[in-house]
């Protein structure tokens, strides 16, 4: 059975399957615009429902910031910040010379380290030569008195 072969018949009336497909279209996209408006609706009660705040305080804070902007003098603030450029390139300038101060100071230290082993050794050289000297001494008076003791046989040799 087709749709154009379909009848139906209400109260005496008999409509074709083409009028009722139309019918059921037209019901339909009626019944679809009654619900997009009741949603609509009931969208724009939700919306009318919120309740707007008084914006005097907001308004009261706004001029205020405005009148410590002013106060603070934002125009300024360009000023303070060339200055602050300025003082970290100085402080780049300075930090460079502190790094090759720092160098420097490293060599300075490995050469000192060079020079505590150096005066070690001469410590070491000069205690073997204090007791050289000591040693010395006792030779020199040892051969003094030799030499004493020839110089009084020769000149007593019968003492």
């Amino acid at each position: 059975m087709s749709l154009a072969e379909a009848e139906l018949n209400i109260g005496g009336t008999s409509f074709k399957g083409v009028y009722i497909a139309i019918l059921f279209s037209l019901a339909t996209s009626l019944g679809g615009g009654v619900w997009m408006a009741s949603s609509l609706y009931s969208r724009l009660e939700a919306v009318e429902a919120v309740s707007v705040p008084d914006i005097v305080p907001l308004e009261e804070k706004i001029i205020l910031i405005e009148q410590e902007l002013t106060a603070n003098s934002v125009s300024q603030l360009q000023g303070k910040l060339a200055e602050l450029g300025t003082n970290l390139l100085v402080i780049k300038e300075q930090q460079a010379s502190l790094l090759l101060i720092k160098a420097q100071v490293t060599d300075l230290e490995k050469q000192i380290e060079g020079m505590k082993a150096t005066v070690t050794k001469s410590e070491v050289i000069a205690d073997s030569l204090s007791s050289f000297s000591d040693k010395y001494q006792v030779l020199t008076r040892e051969i003094n008195d030799i030499w004493d003791g020839l110089d009084e046989l020769s000149a007593n040799p019968l003492r």
